[in-house]
């Protein structure tokens, strides 16, 4: 019992894949990669580090990550931990989780994630804190099925653990923008079509910082005036929200968060509503 399944998703990830395993590598009893054809040196890194590695075929992060899960098939019980092929677990974060799943009352943990950009962490801003629900126990949770901001919801009591999730974001900034394009024409997708689903996080003010965050997100934000709003999410981000404390990198990353990423969410929104006319 409380055994530990860390899942890692993988698609040419050479750069990351051994920092994130060894992360992960002293608290977990099995680590499985799912990756996703990678062309480069990443499932070879990934065997010689005592990974197990399957390839399945990527098409979107909420049916990867179930996928993998199913794959997994652990009894009641043990616990999952799952990861991006660029978030890595500090070793603090690592001896919370690793004490957390001994203990008992808990179903779930949140874990906080520290966003990195052009290799600086990005500490302020509209993504501070930023929590994630990575650590439950098997059979009590899935991965929400959206097309954007996808979740982990499950069943039962959740807490938060302190130490850090680290999401280096190792990519070039081309392939930053070109990821960005494609998440703002599924998000304005989501929204335009309300496309729901019952199984999925719920919207609650109250609820833990996810929940409240995409209340605040689908109940206020979008209920701004399109292609005003990214205007006042800058403002909120980079004021507000003291991204301007991150220097240089805080204001760029604050740009084109708001300028690049939500303007185009909007720009999307717009084209989409013509075609449907």
């Amino acid at each position: 019992m409380n055994k530990l399944t860390a899942i890692i998703l993988t698609h040419n990830s050479e750069s990351m894949i051994a920092k994130v395993v060894n992360s992960c590598k002293n608290i977990s009893d099995r680590m499985i990669v799912v990756d996703d054809f990678s062309e480069d040196k990443t499932v070879r890194i990934a065997k010689s580090l005592g990974c197990e590695v399957v390839q399945h075929k990527f098409e979107n992060y909420s049916k990867q990550r179930n996928w993998a899960q199913e794959y997994a098939g652990l009894n009641a019980g043990n616990w999952f931990l799952h990861l991006d092929s660029d978030e890595v677990i500090t070793k603090k974060l690592a001896s919370n989780i690793s004490n957390a799943i001994k203990s008992r009352g808990y179903d779930g943990y949140l874990l906080k994630r520290r966003t990195y950009f052009m290799g600086r962490p990005i500490r302020f801003g509209h993504l501070n804190p930023n929590w994630h629900l990575r650590v439950y126990k098997a059979g009590k949770g899935f991965c929400e099925h959206r097309l954007y901001d996808q979740h982990f919801v499950i069943e039962g009591k959740t807490k938060r653990l302190s130490g850090l999730m680290l999401d280096m974001q190792d990519v070039p900034l081309s392939d930053w923008v070109k990821s960005h394009n494609r998440w703002a024409k599924e998000e304005a997708k989501e929204i335009l079509f309300k496309l729901k689903n019952e199984k999925q996080l719920p919207e609650k003010l109250k609820g833990d910082p996810r929940m409240r965050k995409r209340w605040i997100k689908n109940r206020v934000y979008y209920k701004l005036p399109i292609l005003l709003r990214p205007f006042l999410f800058f403002a909120y981000s980079y004021f507000f929200r003291l991204g301007f404390l991150d220097g240089g990198i805080g204001f760029a990353y604050s740009i084109l968060h708001a300028f690049w990423f939500r303007f185009l969410v909007d720009v999307n929104i717009l084209e989409m509503k013509l075609k449907v006319k």
